[in-house]
């Protein structure tokens, strides 16, 4: 790995990029594209907290999907993500060690992070993620001036207080029941019918009722990144190769008690305080063996056959993950087909599926004739305070 020198930090080349953690990367945007357009684009987020739910998935394989997606890959998709971005915060400030500059560019990186993720948030679609983990970012960003033992310290006591949540929610932070019904009768009425701006208007409208499912996560989001950093200081990941016996180790735990835990929790096995810790605990466990299982497959000769085609996604993710939210909006909200609240699960997780493909070969594409994502181009840029080389052919080293 090229150094980094004080007068000209860069960013890493394509060709020192790890090509395991793009697979996990671009893996986990499959996670998440399922679980967006199954349950916040398809029907309104809050429909999950109304008790009966609308009857809107009769079907047996909407039914059966809905609960593989629920047991298997909502939230847990969303961990790993978290756990990647822990990573790269790590990979970048290592990178940025000898860099006088390293403070300021990591703040700065944040900082466009922030300002994308708002615009995302109030234009385009308000179950946005990144300005969580630009929020969380700043606050995690000290930690890494700190010893390995402190992440592990700092991630554990974030992840014991995002538990402790959960059994202990803060009083008054949730809406009350007919306040979620209220606008899960207007989202149906609004997003399947109104134009761009009646959208945008309800969308700001409904961010107090957004908020506070961040502030539920936002312990867990900080805990999982001191957890993806700690990860790569520890060298599970940047010797990947020659870590697989841990790393198979470290999946079979966490997929087997992360499943354990989720699948007892469902089958109400658990009551009382303890079931309501054991799901979300189960599924940090199983994003961690789903990450780890990944990982070292990746690093197989076969693995990385067999998984490849997901790398080029995964370099390309913040693109993808915005062009997803512009795509998704314009076929379900009124101001395009206006599908809001008329497809089934198996329906909205097909068009899910073609538009995830379709970036897969996007993606290959793209990165054959350019240095990084159009986005990705753009964060760098602005990090940087310089114009970085995008065409392939551009002797410049950026990424």
């Amino acid at each position: 790995m090229a150094s980094d020198g004080a007068a000209s930090p860069r960013p890493i080349s394509p060709a020192e990029r790890i090509d395991a953690i793009d697979v996990l990367r671009g893996l986990a945007l499959l996670g998440v594209v399922a679980i967006n357009v199954v349950t916040i684009f398809r029907v309104s987020i809050f429909q999950q907290f109304l008790f009966p739910k609308p009857p809107l998935s009769l079907s047996p394989i909407d039914s059966a999907i809905e609960t593989i997606l629920t047991l298997a890959v909502e939230l847990k998709a969303l961990a790993l993500f978290s756990l990647l971005f822990g990573t790269g915060l790590a990979i970048q400030f290592e990178r940025l060690a000898k860099s006088e500059r390293r403070a300021s560019l990591l703040v700065r990186r944040l900082v466009v992070l922030l300002a994308f993720g708002l615009i995302h948030l109030c234009l385009i679609w308000n179950g946005d993620i990144l300005t969580e983990y630009a929020l969380a970012g700043f606050i995690v960003l000290p930690f890494l001036f700190g010893p390995r033992w402190l992440l592990a310290v700092a991630a554990l006591a974030s992840l014991g207080l995002y538990l402790e949540m959960q059994v202990f929610p803060p009083p008054g932070l949730w809406p009350g029941t007919a306040a979620i019904a209220q606008d899960v009768m207007d989202a149906n009425r609004i997003y399947a019918t109104g134009g761009f701006a009646d959208v945008l208007v309800f969308r700001l409208r409904e961010l107090p009722l957004i908020i506070p499912l961040h502030i539920y996560i936002f312990s867990r989001t900080i805990g999982l990144f001191l957890l993806g950093a700690f990860a790569w200081r520890a060298g599970l990941l940047r010797n990947a190769p020659s870590n697989r016996a841990p790393l198979f180790s470290i999946a079979a735990a966490g997929i087997g008690l992360g499943a354990a835990l989720i699948l007892a929790n469902a089958g109400g096995i658990f009551s009382g305080r303890v079931g309501v810790v054991a799901s979300p605990l189960g599924t940090i466990l199983l994003a961690l063996g789903y990450g780890a299982a990944i990982i070292a497959i990746a690093n197989l000769a076969r693995g990385k056959a067999l998984l490849g085609w997901a790398a080029p996604l995964g370099r390309m993710a913040f693109t993808n993950y915005l062009a997803q939210s512009v795509i998704f909006g314009w076929i379900f909200y009124g101001y395009g087909l206006g599908l809001f609240g008329r497809l089934g699960t198996a329906s909205a997780l097909a068009i899910g599926i073609a538009v995830y493909v379709a970036q897969v070969l996007f993606s290959a594409w793209w990165l054959q004739r350019f240095r990084y994502g159009p986005v990705e181009w753009l964060w760098r840029t602005l990090m940087y305070g310089t114009m970085q080389a995008m065409a392939v052919s551009a002797k410049t080293v950026a990424a």
